[in-house]
């Protein structure tokens, strides 16, 4: 019978202590839920968190205990192995407006000129601030359930895409993807009668 490697279970020995050292967490929401038994009612504590390394990656995770420490150690350890990484336009905000939406929670997502700060509530706000995104603008027009909000949040970060990548995919230059404001103002105008 083969041998655990010595260690705290759920350990990862494969990864650098190091990659987890720059990685922010906070803690989105906390509920606590009760199971019903024979003696009566059993609570325990489910967590959801937000992770992310400041410069474009961010993930969520759940996780349930009977003490919330745990729940949400557990959530952390979720959230780790499930980032995503978002490309960002300066290192500061979306590259292009964005809705998503997941269940009933429906988000839009815009980006923003430099100095507009994160205008966005709750769950929202948590991830953009781990994410590394200073300028955005985000509403939450469905659900107020901070599940749903980070789920559609999720999915609309999935399809932001960088001028760079959609060039590539395209096979063109990014200068063709790119409208200049100088150029596309007398095109659109055309001659006048």
């Amino acid at each position: 019978m083969a041998r655990r490697p010595s260690g705290k279970r759920g350990e990862r020995g494969d990864r650098p202590q190091g990659e987890d050292a720059d990685l922010t967490d906070k803690l989105v929401h906390i509920n606590r839920v009760a199971k019903v038994v024979k003696g009566g009612r059993r609570f325990s504590f489910a967590a959801l968190v937000v992770v992310g390394d400041g410069r474009g990656r961010v993930g969520y995770g759940t996780g349930k205990a009977r003490e919330v420490p745990e729940a949400i150690r557990k959530a952390t350890d979720h959230a780790k192995h499930s980032m995503i990484r978002v490309p960002l336009r300066d290192g500061r905000t979306l590259h292009h407006d964005v809705n998503g939406h997941y269940g009933a929670g429906r988000v839009v997502l815009r980006s923003a000129p430099a100095g507009t700060g994160v205008i966005a509530g709750g769950p929202m706000r948590a991830i953009f601030e781990t994410m590394g995104v200073q300028d955005v603008v985000a509403k939450s027009l469905g659900t107020a359930n901070p599940h749903n909000m980070i789920k559609a949040t999720f999915a609309a970060l999935r399809n932001v895409y960088s001028p760079r990548s959609v060039a590539a995919r395209r096979g063109k230059k990014v200068g063709d993807i790119i409208a200049r404001r100088g150029d596309a103002a007398p095109a659109a105008d055309g001659p006048r009668a």
